[in-house]
């Protein structure tokens, strides 16, 4: 049995009576719309008589207009939340700003100052007005023309600042006489005066911005015809300022020449006063001392290693250079004297110097001058300070700086004693002799007999005389000491700046040579305890006593305290033949042992 449903089901008919026309597709389409609008109709007459009842007596609903005070009506939209995360902001009246020619700025509380507004307008009318080009009149009698071909296209800005009527074409045709000359052309062509060009009423100008830079002053632009029309009236006539023009050259050309005269003159001065210098200075100054048979004829004074010519101020040259026996440059102890000579030249004979520091950058050739450099760093009232360049084929080869002081004996001082083990010089040997007594010896190399004829030869022509005091002195336990006497040869009673510069000489000999004792290196031979290169880096010396002589014997201690990596420091004491601690030198250098380092390994190719 099937199942009722709602509608009954129609009886089946067959597919051609349910086939419509296309007019009753038509009809029916339009028959659907209809009810469609009805129905629309409808609900709108329902929803705005909303106070109707409907058939069972209700009120309709409807919806409640936002605007209602009814509890049930819609909630009011809340404002949104401003982002924190855009800062805090603050809220302007436009209309109280002023500009304040730096930023528009708006004071808290401030009235608004409305003359003052009115006047900036008034002067902003003003300027307008000023600048705003005159009205064309209907009558061509009234308007300016061109003073020269009648045109009333005239350039306003001549006119304003010139008081010239005349257009642009008559200016470029014409520039003889409409040309712009700047206040330095009028001055050089037309020989007018600064108070005349800057007067206004008797030269109108133009002001334009500078065009090299922009911090120059304005350039000053005059027409060219008002400046000859002033300059005629100023002269007389054009030849008459022509001539005032050649007056002038003339004047100048020979003030110049004057001058170069001057300065030619000064230059032959001066050259005849160092020609007339160089030759004192070659003049031979026999000095007479007691004759020393050992030293022979070839020993050299002191003071003539220390010589340096001034060439100009704080600018000094070495005439004689030295370099010691298989030494690669000049002699260190020479180049510190020599600076010392020079800065000390700088210098206030109240000051004495009190203390140095040098380093040598570059061994020195003997073939070429050295020039002497001084820099005043510091002129204090107790210390001075200077710096002093040594300087060699256009490098620099040594600096140094030293110190001046001006000495204060009543302050307390002390020192270390003179060591005991040190016999007086009397007991000593020259090295030349005592070279002289190792050349004696059977069965010594030709080579090293070679080597001590050099020393020997050396040590008669060198201006200071050396003694061995003590060759090894372990009095003091993990230290060993080496002493040598050392004087200046045959020199006179010299100064306490001149004596210091002196003791530089001294301080440089034989000081490097006790780190290689105490590392137990060997001259002269061969192997890897042997010493393969020895040469300063650094050398400084501190003064504690001027009442000191070269000329009589000093006695150096050196020792080493360590050594390491191919450098070693030493240390130095130089006393009076009394026991008085006269200044305390360091030194350091490089001290190398015949050994080589591992080889490197062999870089790859790829």
């Amino acid at each position: 049995m099937s199942r009722p449903v709602t509608p009954p089901p129609r009886a089946s008919t067959s597919s051609s009576s349910l086939q419509l026309t296309p007019e009753q597709v038509k009809q029916v389409e339009i028959n659907r719309l209809r009810a469609k609008a009805n129905q629309r109709q409808r609900e709108e007459e329902s929803t705005a008589a909303s106070t109707i009842p409907n058939a069972n007596g209700k009120r309709p609903l409807a919806v409640v207009p936002a605007t209602s005070n009814s509890p049930t009506a819609p909630e009011k939209a809340k404002p949104l939340h401003r982002d924190s995360r855009l800062g805090k902001y603050f809220e302007y009246d436009l209309s109280k700003m002023v500009n304040s020619k730096g930023g528009f700025l708006l004071e808290d509380g401030k009235e608004v100052d409305e003359d003052l507004i009115r006047k900036e307008k008034e002067r902003e009318r003003q300027r307008i007005e000023k600048n705003m080009e005159p009205p064309v009149y209907l009558d061509p009698a009234l308007n300016p023309k061109c003073r020269e071909c009648g045109s009333m296209s005239i350039d306003h800005n001549f006119r304003k600042t010139f008081g010239c009527l005349v257009c642009k074409t008559c200016q470029n045709e014409k520039p003889d006489k409409y040309s712009l000359l700047t206040k330095t052309e009028c001055k050089l062509d037309y020989l007018l005066t600064d108070p005349e060009l800057r007067d206004e009423e008797l030269l109108p100008h133009m002001l334009k911005a500078n065009p090299h830079k922009s911090t120059f002053a304005n350039m000053m632009l005059y027409v060219r015809y008002q400046v000859e029309e002033f300059a005629w009236k100023k002269w007389g006539s054009p030849e008459a300022l022509d001539a005032e023009y050649e007056k002038r050259t003339a004047e100048k050309s020979k003030k110049k020449n004057r001058k170069f005269e001057e300065g030619l003159r000064d230059l032959r001065r001066r050259t005849k006063e160092s020609v007339w210098q160089r030759k004192k200075d070659e003049e031979h100054k026999h000095v007479f001392g007691p004759v020393r048979a050992s030293r022979g004829s070839e020993g050299q004074q002191i003071a003539t290693a220390l010589e340096v010519e001034r060439i100009e101020v704080d600018l000094y040259r070495s005439k004689t250079l030295w370099t010691p026996t298989r030494a690669r440059g000049v002699f260190g102890g020479q180049v510190i004297s020599q600076a010392l000579v020079a800065a000390t030249n700088s210098v206030d004979p109240a000051f004495g110097l009190h203390s140095l520091h040098c380093y040598f950058l570059s061994s020195a050739s003997a073939s070429t001058p050295i020039v002497y450099l001084v820099e005043r760093l510091r002129d204090g009232r107790t210390y001075l300070t200077r710096a002093v360049k040594a300087l060699q084929n256009g490098r620099c080869i040594f600096m140094m700086l030293c110190s001046f002081q001006k000495p204060e004996p009543w302050q307390p001082s002390r020192a270390w004693n003179m060591p005991a083990a040190a016999p007086p010089p009397e007991e000593c040997q020259l090295e030349e002799d005592r070279y002289t007594g190792l050349l004696k010896q059977d069965g010594l190399h030709p080579k090293i007999q070679q080597v001590y004829r050099e020393i020997i030869s050396e040590r008669l022509r060198s201006p200071i005389a050396v003694k061995v005091a003590v060759d090894n002195d372990t009095s003091i336990p993990g230290m060993s000491r080496l002493m040598y006497w050392m004087q200046a040869r045959d020199i006179p009673e010299y100064e306490a700046p001149f004596q210091k510069c002196i003791l530089g000489f001294i301080s440089d000999l034989y000081l490097l040579s006790a780190a290689s004792r105490a590392l137990g290196l060997e001259r002269f031979s061969k192997g890897p305890n042997a010493t393969s290169m020895t040469s300063t880096i650094d050398h400084s010396i501190c003064f504690y006593n001027d009442t000191f002589d070269c000329g009589d014997w000093l006695l150096y201690v050196m020792a080493s305290p360590s050594a390491g990596s191919g450098r070693a420091i030493v240390y130095g004491q130089l006393y009076t033949r009394t026991g008085t601690l006269i200044a305390v030198t360091t030194q350091e250098g490089v001290v190398r042992a015949d050994r080589r380092g591992p080889a490197e390994a062999p870089k790859a190719k790829l």
